[in-house]
This record gives C-alpha cells, sequence and structure tokens, in this order.
C-alpha cells in the first residue's frame, strides 16, 4: 500500500461522481470499476471529498455528522431488494430526486431485515455496539429531524433542544423505528465501505479522504455536545467560520460553520476530535486536513455580519491538539496533507512543517497573481508536497486556461487570463501556434504535475479527460448548483488507462 512519503499519483473522484442508474454515484460496481480503472493505469491514490450524510447546499463539506456516512452512497443493488425499473438521469446529480427514490428502497431494504430472526443479525449488533458513541446520537438526531420537518435543531421543542434527559429518552421511545432505520441504513454503509476498501486494498490503490476541520451547526455533532462550539443559550452560533477577501471572492467567504472553544476541548483532552480522527484514519488510508490554516488563526465573523469582510484572525490550537491525537492514537506520525492555501503565514508554515506534513502545490495558481504563485511552480516544489493540477475548488484545466475572463462566473479579469496563459505557455515551452495544431494543454498540465519532485501528485478526473468549465464541481461562496458533475459511463477507456500508466511509468509513480 503507498504512504506519503513514496513517490506515487492519484485521481480525485468524489463517489457522487460515479455512473450509475439510481441518480447518484455510490459503493457500488461502478465504484469497484473505478478502483480497477485506477489500478490497471498505474494509480495508486483515489482522492475524494467527504464521505458524509450533506446538508445544507448539498454539500459535502456541510455534513451532518462528522462520523455518520451518507445514506445516498449506499449502494441499492446489494441489498436483495427489487429495484423500481424508472432510471434518474445520469448527467447530473439530482440530490433531491435521488434522495427520495433511494429512501423509498432503502426502507423496504430495513423491512426485509427487521423480518430476519434476531440471531442472524449478530453483525449489526457488533456494529451497533462499536460505534454507539456518536451512532446513538447521530440516529436519534436524524429521526427528529424528520419528525420537525427537518427544519435545524434550534428551531426544535425545547425539550429535545437542549438535550433535557427526559424528553430524550421519550423521544427515543416515540421515535424507536426511525432511529432503527438510521442505524441499518448506517450498518450497511459500514459494510459496503469495508467492501470497497479491502478491494482497492487488494490491488494496492490508497484512500485519501477529506476532514473539514469545522463542521455544520446543523449537525448531531453540535447538538450532541453544544458546549465545545461558540453557541448562546439557545444553541445559536455568537460567531461562524470563513475567510477574509480572497481570489474567490472580494468580500470573503462567511461559511457559517460555528467555532470551536478551543479551550474547553483542550481542558478536555481534545477527546471529541481524537474520536474523530480515529473514525477518518479507520476508513482512509490518508487524510486531507480542509482548511489546515485554521489549526494556527482562524478568521472569527460575528454572526450578524451578512459577509465575512468585518472578522479578525484568531489564535488556533496548534501544535497540542495535534500532539495530543497522535499519543492517544499511538502514531508517531499523523498520514495527513495539509491543505495550506489561502492567507498563509510563516507561523502556519512553521506548524505544518515541525508536524512533518506534505502541503499542497496548485499548478493552476502557478501562473497567475496569487500569493503562493511562486511556490506553485513545479521548479519550486519540494519533495515533502501534494501537487495537484487543480482541486474541487477551482476551474478545469481547460475551462481555466480557455476562460476569457472578465465575465460574470469568471474570478480573472479578461487582462489577467490573458497574462495567465501567456504565463502558462511560457513555462511549458509552447506557443498560441502549438496550441492552433491541437495541443492538449490538460495533458501539459499533467505533466508537469507528474514530473513534480513533489512525492503525492493528484489529477482530478475532470483533468484527465480535458472537461471545460461545464464539468467544475463547485463554485465557492455559490450556494446552489454545486457537487452535480458525473462521470459518463465508460469515459475511463483503455486507451486512457494506457496514457496514464505509461505517464506515471515515465515520471517514476507507478508501481514497479
Amino acid at each position: 500500500m503507498p504512504t506519503l512519503r513514496d513517490r506515487a499519483s492519484g485521481v480525485l473522484l468524489h463517489v457522487t461522481s460515479l455512473p450509475g442508474p439510481h441518480g447518484n454515484g455510490d459503493l457500488g460496481a461502478e465504484a469497484h470499476a473505478f478502483a480497477e480503472h485506477l489500478a490497471r493505469s498505474g494509480q495508486r491514490w483515489w482522492q475524494m471529498l467527504p464521505v458524509g450524510p450533506a446538508g445544507y447546499g448539498d454539500s459535502p463539506y456541510s455534513a451532518m455528522s462528522a462520523f455518520a456516512g451518507n445514506p445516498l452512497l449506499v449502494d441499492l443493488d446489494a441489498l436483495g431488494v427489487p429495484i423500481d425499473e424508472a432510471r434518474l438521469p445520469s448527467d447530473a446529480v439530482d440530490y433531491e430526486a435521488a434522495a427520495a427514490f433511494r429512501e423509498k428502497h432503502l426502507r423496504r431494504a430495513f423491512q426485509a431485515e427487521a423480518s430476519r430472526p434476531a440471531r442472524e443479525r449478530s453483525s449489526y449488533r457488533a456494529f451497533a455496539e462499536r460505534e454507539a458513541s456518536w451512532l446513538d446520537d447521530y440516529a436519534l438526531f436524524a429521526a427528529l429531524k424528520r419528525a420537525h420537518d427537518h427544519v435545524e435543531w434550534t428551531r426544535w421543542e425545547p425539550g429535545v433542544r437542549k438535550r433535557v434527559p427526559a424528553a430524550l429518552e421519550r423521544a427515543r421511545k416515540d421515535h424507536a423505528q426511525e432511529i432503527a432505520l438510521v442505524k441499518f441504513v448506517q450498518w450497511k454503509f459500514d459494510q459496503q465501505w469495508r467492501e470497497l476498501r479491502a478491494l482497492c486494498t487488494d490491488m494496492g490503490v490508497g484512500l485519501i479522504g477529506d476532514l473539514p476541520i469545522f463542521v455544520a451547526h446543523d449537525s448531531a455533532d453540535v447538538w450532541q455536545h453544544p458546549e465545545l462550539w461558540k453557541l448562546d443559550e439557545e444553541g445559536v452560533s455568537t460567531s461562524v467560520a470563513g475567510v477574509p477577501p480572497d481570489y474567490f471572492s472580494k468580500t470573503g467567504q462567511r461559511w457559517g460553520n460555528p467555532l470551536y472553544r478551543w479551550a474547553q476541548l483542550k481542558k478536555g483532552g481534545y477527546a471529541w476530535w481524537v474520536d474523530r480522527v480515529r473514525a477518518s484514519l479507520e476508513r482512509f488510508d490518508a487524510v486531507r486536513l480542509d482548511h489546515f490554516i485554521g489549526f494556527a488563526r482562524y478568521w472569527e465573523v460575528p454572526a450578524h455580519e451578512p459577509t465575512a469582510m468585518n472578522g479578525r484572525w484568531m489564535k488556533g490550537p496548534g501544535r497540542a491538539l495535534f500532539d495530543t491525537v497522535k499519543r492517544q492514537l499511538g502514531k508517531t506520525q499523523l498520514p495527513f496533507i495539509a491543505e495550506d492555501l489561502g492567507a498563509v503565514t510563516p507561523a502556519v508554515t512553521r506548524l505544518r512543517r515541525t508536524l512533518g506534513l506534505p502541503g499542497m502545490r496548485i499548478i493552476q495558481f502557478a501562473f497567475g497573481d496569487d500569493a503562493q504563485a511562486d511556490g506553485f511552480l513545479p521548479h519550486n516544489h519540494t519533495a515533502r508536497s501534494a501537487v495537484y493540477t487543480g482541486t474541487h475548488d477551482n476551474d478545469t484545466i481547460a475551462g481555466w486556461f480557455h476562460d476569457a475572463g472578465g465575465s460574470g462566473t469568471s474570478e480573472r479579469t479578461a487582462p489577467q487570463a490573458t497574462e495567465e496563459r501567456r504565463a502558462a505557455l511560457a513555462y511549458l515551452g509552447r506557443t498560441s501556434a502549438d496550441l492552433e495544431r491541437g495541443l492538449e494543454i490538460h495533458w501539459e498540465m499533467i505533466r508537469l504535475a507528474m514530473g513534480s519532485v513533489a512525492r503525492t501528485a493528484i489529477v482530478p478526473m475532470q483533468d484527465l479527460l480535458g472537461l471545460g468549465n461545464e464539468a467544475r464541481m463547485n463554485r465557492p461562496g455559490e450556494a446552489g448548483g454545486n457537487w452535480r458533475w458525473r462521470l459518463a459511463p465508460d469515459a475511463f477507456t483503455p486507451a486512457l488507462e494506457a496514457r496514464l500508466l505509461a505517464c506515471a511509468r515515465t515520471y517514476g509513480r507507478a508501481p514497479s
């Protein structure tokens, strides 16, 4: 199996983006097939976005639990229940339709499972006991969300909102069936995940997960442990997370996540974070730490502010958190990739280096006026880093390169776009005449990433296919229309496998 110390490469593709007949990609046959594509292509990593139950805006970064799996990812075909003949559209994810379709069939499977003799359900009991620390409260939270028409938990009736023991016990009895359904779905997710990971392990393909530093306010975690976040007596956030004005937004990004009471967490030995990291490392071989900057300092925005402009920098937990996690988990090194993009300070760089973590180098950002552009140029990379052609948050390589700039959907002005294209072609030793002769700009950038001295190289699937901005996964700051892109069936062709394998071999990234 690969580690972040090995010279290797991989592909970024979220599970929902896989093909399939049930509205979104899942952990079934197409996931297994994709892992096989990677292995045949000489790729040793499959990176994906967070796999928790998506919340606001269908965002995987706004999950309803930091521990649970997304019910949308459960493979219906493996449940042994009849599937309606109607197929959902496959060109993009329709989350509302997919959720309704999948819930109906998950309930059928649950009803079938409930009729089995108790002695045949030992696997379920073992799972429920093993994961009880988060599963019991998450299942109750999900059941109460449904009972309250899915409104935010701060608008529930006072007893359960404030977690009065008698009210919680009554709720567990009143919603026993719904709670049992939620636990059943999590059990099936866990089973199917373990099967996929075992297949990947057999083929030497490691899984890279994504651990957001912040959690959603409307989540089981915040409801279960309100004392760990900056909330008022009614559970409402007093301040929220975000970032100051940057490349993506002139007014900054007001993410809206509740902020941690780091002093309270430290007092409790960072127990919740220890459990969270343990769960992530049980599911993945390596983990991308989203917004690593926030562990050194974070942008605090008063909750009443409509934008992130009027925030302030606050000190994060620093090394103490990571030292505690390593000690509690019995590890000398944590397999993390630090997403150190944005307002990086010497303190952020010092923390990352002290922890021995690779940072991220984004080739698409190397040719403009990004503050880190010089460090993103391949000749300035270091071995202890992870290079990407792009991420889920920015445009595809083809979309970025051919975008004229200056439009309402572009992050760049027309002069900036022109200059970046010129700089990129000059760096590649190419000219506009090469473009006219059919130069594949996405493969030029893929080769830059593969040839980098960085030990880990990751390419989004959209870049492998040379797709334009119609295939973009996310536009930061836009609440709707994100996370919907899907891979076309049979897009990962034998010819693409062969080309990617040859590239990985050329630059010493394929397994021997």
